[in-house]
């Protein structure tokens, strides 16, 4: 299992680095650790041709100018382990990029079907898996005591690969395209 995602700057990283850890603390809530790199996925996919993927996304990257994105507010998917997250607010830079993404991949993996276009909520995940609608109350009334306004420097396309209970860095492709 593969996920394509921008990396977070190192200070947004740090920001919700420390939610998620306090998260952990108040409320045993860790699963979402098992990918360490704060990240915005575009896409979840699997692949037996890697190296082709890392060509594409290459190309991706070499063509894209960094942009500003923003997040802003709370957010919950329902369900028996809600996920909690932080939205990123949709643009014109952040949807081409993804549309770009979907495109280069479409001859090499199938998108799960939550991440195609008409489909795709962007989002910093703070909790997941290990949640449940019980605890969901508290862990909002806790994060309700901050706001979640961030400007993210979208900068990079990086691979993530499932590895044991881990997601890790495969491979980062900073975006070098002009404006």
């Amino acid at each position: 299992m593969l996920a394509i995602t921008s990396l977070l700057n190192p200070r947004n990283a740090q920001r919700i680095s420390r939610i998620i850890k306090e998260l952990e603390v108040k409320f045993g809530l860790d699963d979402v650790q098992a990918t360490p790199d704060p990240h915005l996925t575009y896409l979840l996919t699997g692949t037996r041709r890697l190296n082709e993927l890392k060509q594409v996304l290459q190309e991706v990257a070499a063509t894209t100018p960094p942009f500003s994105g923003f997040t802003t507010g709370l957010g919950v998917f329902p369900g028996e382990n809600p996920v909690i997250y932080i939205p990123v607010l949709r643009s014109n830079d952040l949807n081409l990029l993804h549309q770009r993404v979907l495109d280069v991949t479409a001859p090499l993996c199938r998108p799960s079907p939550y991440y195609l276009p008409d489909r795709w909520l962007p989002h910093l995940s703070l909790a997941l898996h290990d949640t449940t609608p019980d605890v969901l109350g508290p862990v909002l009334r806790y994060l309700n005591q901050e706001t979640y306004n961030l400007r993210l420097n979208v900068n990079n396309l990086a691979i993530l690969r499932k590895k044991g209970d881990l997601f890790v860095r495969e491979e980062v492709f900073e975006l070098k395209g002009r404006n």
